[in-house]
């Protein structure tokens, strides 16, 4: 059994891309956008080089705040593309879904004695604020978040602070957990780590990145972790 499990946030526990959606799509039509769906695909595709960017180690706020000008603009619409990042912000503040079943495998680790810590990329605010509404806080022994540390995922730099923070960490009792290749796989590789790709969408894999174990399931998650 791992003593430590960091563990992402984003599509790992939290359902991150169910508010990302609603939320974009409202201001799609909001701002006289018809076909939603092509307008999400935008979004997202221009969002994911953003975030590729960032995770590169590119200052995150000019990026972000021009990230909808540059999604409106490809659907030849003009914005106020630093107002619908504000309005898209208080969004997110309040996207409290989470994945079925992710307070009772956190409680079952809780139980069994696992150190569980956070560790995510994202803005401080949003992603505190999203994790006490989804009243999964109480699970968390810490939270570390790239804005605060100082460094994003995959860089090796954001796991500085949190094996300072538990000097008995080690690549034989640590794990870290995600649904990102390249953020959490490769964050883990990078930090010596073992990890676990939390595949529930079945992804293709990829020859670049090799997690230690992959997993679809909270139960299947459980039972490693557990084992």
């Amino acid at each position: 059994m791992k003593k430590y499990a960091i563990i992402d946030l984003d599509d790992t526990l939290l359902d991150f891309t169910r508010g990302e959606n609603e939320g974009v799509t409202q201001l799609l039509r909001e701002n006289g956008i018809t076909d939603v769906q092509r307008g999400l695909a935008t979004y997202v595709q221009i969002n994911r080089n953003i975030w590729h960017q960032i995770e590169l180690g590119a200052d995150r706020k000019p990026l972000l705040d021009r990230r909808f000008t540059q999604a409106f603009g490809a659907l030849g619409v003009t914005v106020d593309g630093l107002a619908l990042e504000k309005q898209y912000k208080s969004m997110l503040d309040h996207n409290y879904y989470t994945l079925p079943g992710a307070a009772a495998f956190l409680a079952n680790l809780k139980r069994a004695g696992v150190t569980v810590i956070a560790g995510t990329n994202g803005t401080k605010s949003i992603q505190l604020n999203r994790l006490r509404g989804s009243h999964l806080t109480t699970y968390f022994d810490n939270v570390f978040i790239s804005e605060d540390v100082g460094f994003d995922k995959p860089d090796k730099r954001f796991f500085t602070p949190i094996f300072a923070q538990y000097p008995t960490m080690s690549a034989a009792n640590t794990v870290m957990i995600g649904d990102s290749l390249h953020s959490d796989i490769l964050g883990a590789t990078n930090a010596h780590l073992d990890s676990i790709w939390f595949n529930p969408r079945h992804v293709a894999g990829s020859a670049d990145y090799r997690p230690t174990h992959e997993v679809d399931s909270f139960t299947a998650l459980e039972q490693l972790l557990l084992a």
